[in-house]
Order: structure tokens, then sequence, then C-alpha cells
């Protein structure tokens, strides 16, 4: 309902204007109604791009041009994410599930593990097979939110022999979806 419908409603029980469309109280009702619209629409717009859950745009720009290096942009909702985990970072975030919690803020779902030689650290990408997309600015990311005492292993995920088998995999299937070995590589 627009502010001018609900300005005449307001006003119709006291019987003493002229509400009417065209009338010089129903013009000036709409001329308030259409200022009131607009003033909701950015109220809303503003609303929407204040808060981390909600943003899509000048919201999530704004707040990645707080840190010295911005996300990859996969998606709205892995900006959100991104954003929120680095927000997360503090001056003491050196246990691993203090890494785990911060490092999603690359863009992508990440995850860190130790490696059973002491100050060893993989990084995995679960839900990505390959190199990710612009992996050089996410590595930087990752890099920078991982205590710099610690050695960085990033492990890219392919399609193993054992899911080949798991998931029923012939050279029959491949030559039939036409897959080249990348393709193979990454259809996890």
């Amino acid at each position: 309902m627009s502010y001018a419908v609900y300005l005449r409603e307001l006003l119709r029980p006291l019987g003493i204007y002229d509400l009417a469309e065209g009338s010089l109280s129903g013009s000036e009702l709409d001329a308030l109604g259409l200022g009131m619209d607009g003033a909701e629409d950015a109220l809303e717009y503003t609303e929407q791009e204040s808060l981390l859950s909600t943003a899509c745009g000048e919201g999530l720009d704004r707040r990645e041009a707080l840190f010295a290096r911005a996300p990859v942009h996969v998606s709205t909702q892995l900006r959100r994410e991104a954003v929120a985990a680095l927000l997360r970072i503090g001056g003491d975030c050196f246990t691993l599930s203090d890494i785990n919690s911060t490092i999603s803020g690359c863009g992508i779902k990440a995850l860190a593990q130790e490696k059973e030689q002491f100050g060893y650290i993989r990084v995995i990408f679960p839900e990505t097979a390959g190199v990710p997309p612009e992996f050089e600015q996410i590595s930087q990311i990752i890099l920078d939110i991982i205590p710099c005492h610690l050695e960085v292993e990033f492990y890219f995920r392919y399609l193993t022999w054992a899911e080949c088998h798991a998931h029923g995999y012939t050279w029959a299937v491949v030559h039939q979806n036409q897959w080249n070995w990348q393709e193979f590589q990454l259809a996890i």
C-alpha cells in the first residue's frame, strides 16, 4: 500500500477533507505520499545494506574495503561469509579452531589441518575440485590470516581411482561424457 492511500484511509473517517483524485487535498496527499514512499525505499535499502546477512551490493563493497585484500567474489552468500570470517580475526587467533573460523575469509570454503610435522599446516578446499579460480588472491588472503611462523601447504582435491570405482566410472562413461583428462579429474 502506498503512503498516499494510507493517508487517505487515515483521514477519511474525519469527513472534513475532499480526498478525491485531482482535488487540492487529494493532490497534496499524493505528493506527500510520493515523498514518503521514496523515504521508505531509501530506508529499506539502507537497512538491507547495513546488515551483513542481507547486504548484496554497496554494503559488501564498503565492508570489503576495510581489509587489505578483498575476498574472491564467487557468490553473494560466500562474500557475506568471507566478510564475517574476516571480521572475526583477532590479535590472538593462533589456535587451529580460530584459524578455521577465519580462513574462509578468502571467499570460498577452506579448512586448515595440522600435519604430523610440528609447525606445518595443510589447507584444503573441501567444496572445490582442483585449483580454485583466482587462487593467487585466495592464497594471499589465507597466508595473511595464518600466523607467519607456520609453513602452509595447499592441497587440491582431484578424483581418485577409489572414487572412480565407487561412482562406477568406466572409460565408456568418460567417452560418453566426452571428458578430456582435466574434466575427468574434476568429475568428483
